[in-house]
């Protein structure tokens, strides 16, 4: 079962990590669930997901999780985040978007540093590996601070240059200066197994058409995913329709800027035509349903989305318009909020699921490494722990996970076969020192003041 893709002579002997006894929830096309079922790992690999009993009997792992009673499934992807924003948590709560950014557009520009960056990095790596995630979409300054603590972690972080033309940037790198800089810097990478270069472009209000065409052709030239937030809520709408004379989805088409390498966060606001547009390109988005209903943006119209052919992936925004980089939440609020209408079935458990999964996986482009548990994608799994009262009785593992279940029931997290986590805790970090570190950055960080009804002509990365 599940191992057509290695060759006989891969299965079996010496292995580095056997995950054995639990329910094992594939997430593949079938939805297959190997009762009492095995993962079985190799050089950051699945070799074999199968019986329980027979992967016992045919591998010598050198590290095993027994996971009786448990439930082993695919680590969490978050596709759109802002990992760094952990150190500014609760300054810019009820509030418009508008009235966000005037908040921490200062505080950015004034507190951030690699220094800042790094320990409120390692904090929501904490945060992530506690919440089974396994591997994220980071926009953020001083990216190459954050891939440093992402590799001590063993986490699996996808980031990379950001553009953003704004007075002041944190970085203090004159925005003539960014190509240049995002060149070399993609120029240096070798992508790891289950990663991919990645050029970040903030949004249609932050950068000129000129701009944008630019650093659409460096990730084109990279072969890199290029990450945008476009058309979060009306007001951004009408912001760039007034400065462009087009809504932002049809700016970035027209600019040719559309497609399968291209992932759009929020995609809130949009039209019949923008979503038949999106299908055409191959165009995928990371929905972010706790920020976009927190920030009062509306609800995304992810049915359609779904229903036009369009790839959803699921995202939790950075933490100060989510409070948390709990994936396994939104989970359920995109389980939940789109029933709002009516419509009971309009985004079901085992939808919502594979959103934050293979989804996900796919709308970063790597659906054939990351996503589900299959022979060759790359060993990314969590064990939720299923002995809690409310995971008891247990009757269907794609309800209890949308709806029951929670990140604290995550047990046990493992990235590229390394157990980041084992028995709730932390085994690749020091958690408690990454948690003081954060403490006296945000302290150091503290928000300069500002008017929670102000407006702002440009935008953090929100």
């Amino acid at each position: 079962m599940h191992h057509t893709d290695l060759p006989a002579q891969d299965r079996g002997g010496a292995t580095d990590l056997l995950v054995h006894g639990g329910d094992v929830l594939t997430v593949d096309a079938s939805g297959t669930v190997v009762r009492d079922g095995a993962v079985a790992v190799r050089d950051g690999r699945i070799i074999e997901v199968g019986p329980a009993e027979r992967l016992r009997a045919a591998y010598e792992p050198a590290e095993e999780l027994d996971a009786r009673g448990c439930l082993v499934m695919p680590g969490l992807i978050n596709t759109h985040t802002h990992l760094a924003m952990t150190l500014f948590r609760g300054i810019a709560d009820d509030v418009t978007l508008q009235g966000f950014l005037a908040r921490v557009i200062p505080a950015e520009a004034e507190r951030l540093s690699p220094e800042t960056v790094t320990a409120g990095i390692r904090g929501a790596i904490a945060e992530s590996v506690r919440g089974g995630v396994t591997a994220a979409l980071d926009m953020y300054w001083f990216h190459e601070a954050a891939e440093v603590v992402a590799r001590e972690a063993g986490w699996r972080l996808l980031t990379g240059p950001t553009f953003m033309d704004v007075p002041g940037p944190p970085d203090g790198r004159p925005y003539a200066d960014r190509l240049g800089w995002a060149a070399a810097d993609l120029a240096a990478r070798t992508p790891a197994p289950g990663t991919r270069p990645v050029v970040f472009a903030h949004s249609a209000y932050t950068l000129v058409p000129e701009q944008l065409t630019a650093i659409g052709a460096l990730a084109r030239e990279h072969g890199a995913l290029l990450h945008l937030h476009a058309a979060e809520n009306a007001g951004e709408v009408e912001m760039v329709a007034e400065q462009h004379g087009m809504r932002p989805v049809e700016l970035l088409d027209s600019l040719g800027l559309l497609g399968p390498d291209t992932l759009l966060a929020h995609a809130v606001d949009l039209t019949d035509a923008e979503i038949a547009t999106l299908a055409r390109t191959g165009t995928a988005v990371a929905h972010c349903p706790v920020s976009n209903l927190k920030l009062g943006c509306g609800i995304a119209r992810v049915p359609e989305l779904l229903d036009a052919g369009v790839t959803v992936g699921l995202g939790t925004d950075g933490a100060v318009s989510s409070n948390t980089l709990d994936l396994l939440g939104a989970v359920k609020m995109a389980a939940l909020v789109h029933k709002a209408g009516g419509d009971p079935t309009a985004v079901g458990a085992e939808q919502a699921v594979r959103m934050a999964t293979v989804e996900s996986a796919r709308a970063l482009g790597l659906g054939d490494q990351l996503g589900s548990l299959e022979a060759g994608k790359r060993a990314d799994l969590i064990v939720l722990d299923l002995s809690r009262p409310h995971l008891t009785p247990r009757h269907d593992p794609w309800s209890m996970l949308a709806y029951a279940a929670t990140s604290g029931d995550v047990r046990d997290t493992v990235v590229d076969g390394r157990i980041l986590m084992r028995d709730r805790t932390l085994v690749t970090m020091d958690e408690q020192r990454a948690l003081r570190a954060l403490r006296d950055a945000a302290a150091s960080a503290a928000p300069v003041p500002a008017s929670t009804t102000g407006t702002s002509e440009v935008a953090s990365t929100v």
